[in-house]
């Protein structure tokens, strides 16, 4: 088995605290301590005092700082993320109060969204986001429009390859040479590589005692970086040589869609339809397993990756009959074919070796093994 990239409630208002009426020690509102002694100066309950003389021309006084609205201080050359967030630290509300007071205006945003808004992982653009950036200029004080002036133009949506995410690769960057891959993924609309953000990816393969790899087992999950996510492509490629192209089945948690298969190259890109449309800032987990053809033994397994992933993990189990003589892991720049990096594996009882690769950047990552 060669590489494979997957692509795979009241109101709430900014204002300060009502300034409490101040007290002296020990003093009832009614003018009394509390020893039921009329307090000295004060009338008794329920009788209107002397009102000193000019008391009734005196407008009233001003109130306290603390009740006023706290209006956010706007850089107008900062960006709309650090102004958004430098407002709700001054606020003191929770991202789940801002929620229920925005759902209280009719219009509902996820906690996620807003934490993704304030931290410039996204920003908001549809007509039903951009009416919340108004609910939360008064919710957060500021002037009419002062938030939303800041936000830019429409980050670029739509095809994969005219979208990249901050930290991804083009097609022909993970694949350099392998045009058809980035054909077949112009046939199929691929969707902008960065929609959704690989957490986990653990891939499981199997050589059996006749020393050929037969079978992947795999298994994502991965959380919407933007609304509406409803699939992903996955590619899979055989060893040189091999007869016919991989095959996935078993599907859990989603479905197969299109499929391409180019068994000249030993090459399939399939198309995997989510359980659900995801938001942003959803997560689900999706299974499949890959039956790999083979035409002789197999001494390598790697996965190539477009995005980073937060934790891959690689295992790959000898049938126990059939244990390598040495294994080891290996690392590879983007495009690239040398290594950059190899490190010894143990194998252990349970005829296994794994490789941990936590934060693990575009690139590819593997294990090979020599038989004798």
């Amino acid at each position: 088995m060669g590489s494979q990239l997957p692509q795979n409630s009241a109101r709430l208002r900014l204002v300060g605290q009502q300034a409490d009426v101040t007290r002296a020690e020990g003093t009832r509102a009614d003018g009394t301590r509390s020893d039921d002694t009329p307090a000295t100066g004060l009338p008794p309950t329920g009788q209107p005092g002397p009102v000193p003389p000019g008391a009734e021309e005196r407008p009233p006084a001003e109130a306290p700082a603390a009740a006023q609205p706290q209006v956010a201080r706007i850089n107008p050359a900062g960006s709309f993320d650090e102004a958004l967030n430098a407002a709700i630290e001054a606020s003191g509300l929770s991202l789940d109060r801002i929620r229920a007071a925005l759902a209280d205006r009719g219009v509902r945003v996820s906690v996620t969204t807003l934490s993704y808004w304030r931290r410039g992982r996204s920003q908001p653009e549809r007509a039903a986001s951009l009416h919340a950036v108004h609910l939360l200029e008064e919710l957060l004080g500021f002037p009419h429009e002062g938030l939303s002036a800041l936000l830019g133009p429409p980050r670029p949506r739509g095809r994969w390859a005219t979208a990249p995410t901050t930290g991804s690769l083009r097609i022909e960057d993970v694949w350099p040479g392998q045009q058809q891959i980035a054909d077949v993924f112009t046939e199929l609309d691929a969707p902008p590589v960065g929609e959704l953000e690989r957490l986990s990816i653990h891939d499981a393969y199997y050589v059996d005692a006749e020393h050929r790899g037969h079978l992947l087992r795999m298994r994502q999950v991965v959380r919407a970086t933007v609304s509406g996510v409803a699939r992903c492509l996955v590619v899979h490629k055989a060893d040189e040589g091999a007869t016919g192209c991989p095959e996935i089945t078993s599907v859990r948690h989603a479905r197969l869609g299109r499929v391409r298969r180019r068994p000249e190259n030993g090459l399939v890109v399939a198309e995997l339809m989510l359980d659900r449309p995801l938001g942003l800032g959803d997560s689900t987990v999706f299974e499949y397993e890959v039956e790999i053809p083979s035409d002789g033994p197999t001494t390598v397994y790697g996965r190539r990756f477009a995005v980073p992933v937060r934790e891959y993990v690689l295992q790959v189990h000898f049938d126990p009959a059939a244990v390598p003589a040495h294994c080891e892991r290996y690392d590879r720049s983007p495009g690239e074919e040398v290594d950059r990096r190899r490190e010894q594996l143990w194998i252990g009882a349970s005829a296994s070796a794994h490789v941990l690769a936590p934060d693990q950047q575009p690139g590819e990552v593997g294990i090979r093994w020599e038989w004798e």
